[in-house]
C-alpha cells in the first residue's frame, strides 16, 4: 500500500528533533529494552499524535483500542507476531481468549474493528470467542458485517469466579470495552487473568495521571538524547469539581487555561513560532471525542452559551463531566488530500504494529479530529516502524520512526500509571 502524500511544514526544529531521535536510536532501543524489564507493558495500546512541525507529542492514551480494522492489512503478521508475545506474558500455556467488546453493536466500524481483532488472536494460534455484556443477548447472535465478515456474540456465563460462554472455558478475558460507565458486577472478583486490568478502565482512570506520568518519561527520555522536553511533551494541569451546566468550577478552568497559554507563548517566543497559542479543555476520563474544546484565553469558558456548556457536561454512556484536563494545544500541521491529518500509533506489548491518519476535512489544524465526520487512511511504514536513516532525516521512514518513539514513550507512561494506580499493589514501584 503506498504511503499517502504528507504535506507536513517541516520546519527546522522538527527535522532537528527527528535527527537527534534518528541518531540516537541505539542508544533510545537500549534505553526501552531496559524500561521494559522493569515495568510490565500494556497489553495494547494506541496513540493519538499532533505533529505541528515544531513538535511532536501525544495528545491521547487508549488501553481499549478499537480502530484495528484500520490498520494497513499488509501488518496483520506483525500484529500476530506481537499478539504472540503479548498472549505468552499472561497464559503460558494460552489456548483460549474471551473478547468482550464494547455494547454499541450498531456501530458496524467498531464491529468490524472486532473482527480484525479475533482474527489476529485466531492467527496467533488461540482459540476465541465473543462474550457480550449486553443482557438482551440470551443466544449466540451473529452479525454480518458490511465488508463480508461476521461476528458471533455469546452471552457471558459466570461460574466458580471464572467467566466463559456455552461450552468454553477461556485461559484469560481480554476487555476491548474500556468500563467508561463502571466495572459490572460479572467483572468484579474474578480468579482468571483479566487484560486490561479493570483499573485501566475510565471508570476510574484518569488523563491526568497518565500526562503526570508522560510529564516523567518525557524528562528522562529528554535527558538521554539531549532535548528540551517540551519538543515532545504537552503541558497540562486539571480542575476538579466542576458543572459546566451550573457554571461551577469555572474560575478554575479559566485561571488554568491563562496559565498554560503564558508557559506556551514564551516557549513559542523561543522557538520563533508565529501561531497563536491555544488550549485543549477535555473531560478528565472517557474517550470518542466528547467533552473536548478548544479554547485561546481563559475569558472564553465564562462566555460560553447553553449549546457548549451542555457539549462539555456529559461523555460517553451520558457520564456527566466532574474533571477536566487543560492541555497545550498542539497544532497539525499534516495534511492528506488538503485534509487536516494526525497519525494514531498502534502497539500489541511494546511493540508498534502499525497505525493510521485520522482525517477531518470540516477541521482546522487547532480542532480535535476526533468527530463526526472524520475518515482513516491506513500509515505504511515501509518495510518496518524502526526503519531510519541518519543520513536522510527527512524522509518518510523517518518521520514514522519519530512517531513510534514518542507513541513507545506514551506507552511507557500508560506503564508507570497503572502500577500506581493499582488497587492490589503493595506499595507504589518508583517511576
Amino acid at each position: 500500500m503506498p504511503v499517502p502524500h504528507l504535506s507536513t511544514a517541516l520546519r527546522g526544529p522538527i527535522l532537528d528533533l527527528e535527527s537527534r531521535i534518528i541518531n540516537a536510536m541505539p542508544t533510545i532501543e537500549h534505553w526501552l529494552r531496559n524500561k521494559w524489564r522493569e515495568h510490565a507493558v500494556p497489553f495494547y495500546c494506541s496513540v493519538d499524535l499532533r505533529n505541528s512541525g515544531f513538535k511532536l507529542a501525544p495528545v491521547d492514551t487508549n488501553l481499549f483500542p478499537g480502530g484495528f480494522n484500520n490498520l494497513n492489512p499488509e501488518f496483520i503478521p506483525l500484529c500476530v507476531q506481537a499478539m504472540m508475545s503479548a498472549i505468552e506474558k499472561v497464559c503460558p500455556d494460552a489456548h483460549s481468549v474471551l473478547l468482550i467488546p464494547e455494547n454499541h453493536t450498531r456501530n458496524t466500524f467498531y464491529l468490524q474493528n472486532i473482527a480484525t481483532l479475533q482474527n489476529i488472536i485466531q492467527r496467533a494460534g488461540l482459540n476465541v470467542r465473543l462474550g457480550t455484556l449486553l443482557p438482551e443477548v440470551t443466544e449466540a447472535t451473529q452479525i454480518d458485517l458490511p465488508d463480508g465478515q461476521f461476528i458471533t456474540l455469546e452471552p457471558i456465563i459466570r461460574k466458580n469466579n471464572k467467566l466463559g460462554v456455552h461450552n468454553f472455558d477461556p485461559c484469560a478475558v481480554l476487555l476491548n470495552n474500556d468500563l467508561s460507565n463502571g466495572v459490572p458486577d460479572i467483572l468484579q472478583n474474578l480468579q482468571q487473568t483479566v487484560i486490561p486490568p479493570l483499573h485501566a478502565g475510565w471508570a476510574t482512570r484518569r488523563k491526568s495521571e497518565h500526562f503526570a506520568a508522560y510529564d516523567r518519561v518525557a524528562q528522562e527520555f529528554a535527558d538521554l538524547i539531549g532535548i528540551d522536553p517540551w519538543l515532545i511533551n504537552p503541558r497540562f494541569t486539571s480542575c476538579g469539581e466542576i458543572n459546566f451546566l451550573e457554571k461551577q468550577g469555572v474560575e478554575c478552568v479559566a485561571a488554568a487555561i491563562d496559565r498554560i497559554l503564558s508557559v506556551i507563548r514564551k516557549k513559542y517566543q523561543q522557538y520563533g513560532v508565529k501561531e497563536d497559542p491555544f488550549v485543549i479543555v477535555k473531560a478528565d476520563s472517557g474517550t470518542y471525542g466528547m467533552g473536548i474544546m478548544t479554547v485561546k484565553s481563559g475569558e472564553e469558558i465564562h462566555s460560553l452559551n447553553r449549546k457548549q456548556r451542555n457539549k462539555m457536561a456529559v461523555v460517553k454512556e451520558g457520564l456527566q463531566v466532574s474533571h477536566v484536563l487543560v492541555q497545550e494545544g498542539v497544532y497539525t500541521f499534516e495534511t492528506i488530500n488538503q485534509a487536516v491529518a494526525e497519525p494514531v500509533v498502534y502497539m500489541i506489548d511494546r511493540y508498534v504494529v502499525g497505525g493510521f491518519y485520522r482525517v477531518h476535512t470540516g477541521r482546522g489544524i487547532d480542532e480535535n479530529l476526533n468527530a463526526p465526520g472524520m475518515h482513516f487512511v491506513p500509515l505504511a511504514f515501509e518495510t518496518t516502524c524502526l526503519e531510519a536513516s541518519a543520513t536522510q532525516p527527512n524522509v518518510i521512514p523517518n518521520r514514522f520512526y519519530a512517531y513510534g518513539v514518542v507513541a513507545r514513550l506514551a506507552l511507557l507512561a500508560a506503564a508507570l500509571e497503572l502500577e500506581q494506580t493499582d488497587p492490589h499493589a503493595q506499595t507504589p514501584r518508583p517511576a
